[in-house]
């Protein structure tokens, strides 16, 4: 079986956590490389400053990754670079990296909205399958940012909150047969019987009397 490539972009919102551990249950098999991939914004020059938002975003990176702990065995590598909002850099790395696969926590601030506006066809700019996870928690996107219809937003997307496990089965009843009434056999009790028999003395008794 080939090893694939499983992208997950990290972002510090609950929605890219749920869809990491989506990905987790739903999608990883045994031998799958997970790139836990983070793209922090261009906000100055400074070296300090970039060693700092570089520090945060590998820190955030491991804390996806204690995610995995219930999944022994599972390989993953982390990748934090700096980049834009748009998602041109996170296209860049995915092709880069070859992967088959995209997981993305989508959110009302989601690059994937913005990125649906600046191309025709994401899946062909990323030259993978991108997976768009959305939560409970999730708001939708204002109108500002949802692309028109003429957009062709061609992610698969997966709303959790429309996934319902069905209910269980009530517990079938075990109903006794009742035996027809003709073989059962009334018994009278002692306690009858002796009262009858002492009737019946009493009336022989005052017969014999008369």
């Amino acid at each position: 079986m080939d090893m694939r490539k499983i992208v997950v972009v990290v972002e510090d919102v609950e929605a890219a956590r749920t869809a990491f551990e989506w990905a987790l249950h739903n999608l990883l098999r045994y031998g799958d490389l997970i790139t836990l991939l983070h793209v922090f914004p261009k906000r100055s020059r400074s070296k300090k400053k970039l060693r700092l938002s570089r520090l945060k975003g590998f820190q955030l990176a491991l804390s996806f990754k204690d995610i995995c702990s219930d999944f022994p065995n599972t390989k993953i590598e982390i990748v934090v670079t700096e980049g834009d909002q748009e998602g041109d850099r996170i296209v860049a790395v995915v092709r880069e990296i070859g992967a088959s696969a995209l997981v993305v926590g989508l959110h009302d601030q989601s690059f994937l909205y913005k990125l649906a506006m600046a191309h025709n066809n994401i899946a062909s700019s990323f030259n993978c399958r991108v997976l768009a996870v959305k939560s409970n928690a999730s708001s939708s996107p204002d109108s500002s940012s949802i692309p028109d219809s003429s957009t062709n937003m061609d992610f698969s997307q997966i709303d959790l909150a429309g996934l319902h496990v069905p209910d269980p089965p009530p517990p079938k009843i075990r109903y006794r047969i009742c035996p027809s009434p003709s073989a059962i056999i009334w018994r009278s009790s002692g306690s009858s019987r002796r009262k009858s028999s002492s009737r019946e003395e009493a009336q022989f008794r005052l017969i014999r009397s008369t």
